[in-house]
């Protein structure tokens, strides 16, 4: 049998509470540390604001990274005319092509998809 103890809900809601902001702190100061190593980085809203409204994540952080196609292309070996098809939207890229790009951007393939 396990032993139990009874207390009135307010104190369980109030522990509960508790329980979460502890959880919270820990979630953001772990943000924090990542954010100091370099392992994650902020984008700015309007960039983030392109990629909810639809347009081509490759294009948003090619343009946050302040590269041209051509520079982009010259970094990561890959076509500009392929990078200016998936950035259209009239190709999707190979595996293999989205990992030079996000290497090249410093992001990760899900980044990109």
């Amino acid at each position: 049998m396990e032993d139990t103890i009874t207390i009135p809900r307010a104190e369980y809601e109030r522990l509960v509470a508790l329980a979460e902001d502890a959880a919270d702190m820990r979630a953001i100061e772990e943000f924090k540390a990542k954010l100091e190593s370099g392992e994650e980085e902020l984008i700015p809203a309007e960039f983030v604001d392109r990629m909810i409204a639809g347009e081509s994540a490759l294009r948003v952080y090619r343009d946050f990274r302040g590269l041209t196609q051509a520079g982009l292309s010259e970094r990561s070996g890959v076509n500009r005319v392929q990078i200016a098809d998936i950035e259209a939207g009239r190709k999707t890229g190979s595996v293999a092509t989205l990992k030079a790009l996000a290497e090249a951007l410093t992001v990760t393939i899900d980044d990109l998809v």
